[in-house]
């Protein structure tokens, strides 16, 4: 140990009072000047940026998983999983990516952050049904397992923080909802789910390339349909309000072109449209014959 215990403590004693009584300054920055290489590490200064997608990935029951005569099989799980959810993240442009033991997350800023974060998620959440399904196959004792996905947005506070003169030893913090939300959002989640807040849901529920399904079942024509459902997540403080659950992953047929008319922006299909209207023309058949019945009696 480098000093006694005494003086250690008696140093993070003096560092919590002079922390607590300053009043580090807050840089407000666009997304265009935010460099995660660039937060301070020892100044006083906090970088804000006002809307961050975070995309939280975690890995079902991997505390079963076994380092002792099954570590081998173990570490070719975590490699096949973590390391491709990384990769996921990656190729959807994720501005920053931290592992956190058999999980991760990427956070999303700028340009189609929204976009670019719920591509992500449901990409993972698809190798993921591939993913479960192999290990299946090969380890059948084995426990289940797959990612749980989740998402949320808002305001963050970063700064590094660390052993000042070891950069191996430092690490940017990102205080706010974002990671923290995102994080309970996949714990609330089972194996192959993804969830998001209410205010990312609010951001693409008229996207109707990522709210309802493209019609086809096992390569058959079908109806589209509404894919997300109400739910709540758990941790979160009281009164929040409710977040939206996905089951469903890129389809086979159409997933990519799917994928990439989110990456430019579109957001309405002719076929949800007409559905919509089918639907709202129903309802007012519907009204119209209560009304009618109504009068004849």
């Amino acid at each position: 140990m480098g000093k006694k215990l005494s003086d250690l403590l008696e140093g993070i004693h003096q560092s919590i009072d002079e922390e607590l009584r300053s009043r580090p300054a807050v840089v407000q920055k666009k997304p265009e000047d935010f460099d995660v290489a660039k937060l301070p590490i020892q100044k006083r200064e906090w970088h804000r940026l006002d809307d961050v997608v975070a995309v939280a990935v975690d890995l079902k029951g991997s505390s079963k998983m076994g380092t002792g005569k099954h570590a081998a099989s173990t570490a070719s799980i975590y490699e096949a999983s973590t390391g491709n959810a990384v990769r996921a993240l990656n190729s959807f442009e994720a501005d920053f990516i931290q592992i956190q033991g058999d999980g991760a997350f990427g956070l999303f800023w700028g340009d189609k952050r929204i976009e670019r974060a719920l591509c992500a998620g449901i990409t993972v959440k698809t190798f993921s049904e591939y993913l479960t399904r192999k290990i299946d196959e090969r380890w059948p004792d084995a426990p289940s397992t797959g990612y749980k996905v989740g998402i949320a947005r808002g305001r963050v506070l970063a700064k590094r923080v660390g052993t000042l003169r070891n950069v191996a030893e430092q690490e940017p913090i990102w205080s706010g909802k974002p990671v923290n939300y995102a994080v309970k959002a996949a714990q609330s989640a089972d194996a192959g789910e993804l969830i998001v807040t209410a205010e990312v849901w609010a951001k693409i529920e008229s996207n109707h390339f990522l709210t309802h399904s493209c019609g086809h079942n096992g390569g058959a024509e079908g109806r589209v349909a509404k894919i997300w459902e109400t739910v709540s997540i758990k941790n979160l403080p009281e009164g929040s309000p409710d977040g939206r659950r996905l089951r469903s992953v890129w389809c086979a047929t159409c997933g990519e072109s799917f994928c990439d008319s989110v990456l430019k922006g579109e957001r309405f299909r002719d076929e949800v449209m007409n559905e919509v209207l089918k639907q709202a023309r129903g309802v007012q058949d519907a009204l119209h014959s209560a009304h009618l019945s109504g009068l004849a009696q």
